[in-house]
């Protein structure tokens, strides 16, 4: 509870900030933060009211495509971002954020070449060299991160097969961004077809929101999520801060053995980021 009382402080504090100066930058931060506690419909009305004093800033277009794209409004994230690269080609978050939105809808091309850009400003980005990774998978197109703008600075190429060994490689085992960007794993349904980007978008922002409700409860931070049903078991574990680990196993299976499994998974996904790093 301490937590949730302090960022309701921060809240206050940036909005009474803002009621005394409707010029301050303020806005981004308080928009944020709402956005953060899912409270869309505020954090979207700063946005926008932000937007009206600052149309050229970057950032502004990018808070509200962010907004927008939390609240499923998908064709309005794009052209949202779209209007921030045509203020700063190389905003990273813009970049990123528009590559996942081309990444679902097959276009894995331009996708990896918005996040080469995010990549050149965001060298040490696991997120975005997970993200360049599981889209330059989808082409067969081997990678090589450049870390500058010199190509003599790189990493050795990414084996994207991290689960390969595991139980549920490509069948229940899913890992993915904060923004719902599926970088490896797969779930495939009962007919047997792969619905893990599907999935991963249903799943963005989970992180977040266990641990806000974390927080709320005084729990500290969150470990993990488990759930049965007559069908299966599912298990979610953050194999680090902006990553997310979903495994799925068939019913019957001891709860323990999932853990146990998923705990394994997630060891193999942070050791395959540190790579990236």
């Amino acid at each position: 509870m301490r937590f949730g009382a302090a960022m309701s402080n921060d809240i206050q504090a940036m909005t009474a900030q803002l009621a005394g100066d409707s010029a301050s930058l303020v806005f981004l931060d308080l928009g944020e933060a709402l956005r953060c506690r899912r409270q869309l419909d505020a954090a979207a009305k700063v946005a926008r009211a932000g937007l009206a004093r600052y149309p050229d800033l970057a950032d502004a277009h990018d808070l509200h495509a962010r907004i927008l794209a939390d609240r499923g409004d998908t064709g309005a994230a794009s052209g949202a971002w779209r209007a921030a690269l045509r203020l700063d080609p190389g905003h990273p978050g813009a970049n990123k954020g528009i590559a996942f939105l081309l990444y679902r809808e097959g276009d894995a091309a331009t996708a990896l070449a918005h996040l080469e850009r995010a990549a050149l400003l965001l060298p040490n980005d696991a997120g975005i060299r997970a993200a360049m990774a599981r889209v330059g998978e989808s082409l067969a197109t081997p990678l090589r991160f450049t870390l500058s703008e010199e190509p003599s600075v790189e990493t050795a190429m990414v084996d994207p097969a991290i689960f390969e060994q595991l139980e549920g490689a490509d069948t229940g085992l899913l890992l993915l961004d904060a923004q719902g960007m599926r970088l490896a794993g797969g779930v495939r349904d009962a007919g047997g077809a792969d619905v893990g980007d599907t999935v991963a978008a249903h799943l963005a922002g989970v992180s977040r929101e266990a641990a806000r409700a974390a927080r709320l409860l005084g729990l500290g931070s969150w470990l993990s999520v488990a759930a049965e049903s007559p069908d299966g078991s599912l298990y979610l574990l953050a194999p680090t801060e902006d990553t997310v680990l979903l495994t799925l196993r068939p019913a019957g299976i001891p709860a323990g053995r999932v853990a146990l499994g998923a705990e394994r998974a997630a060891r193999a996904a942070r050791a395959w980021l540190e790579r990236l790093a």
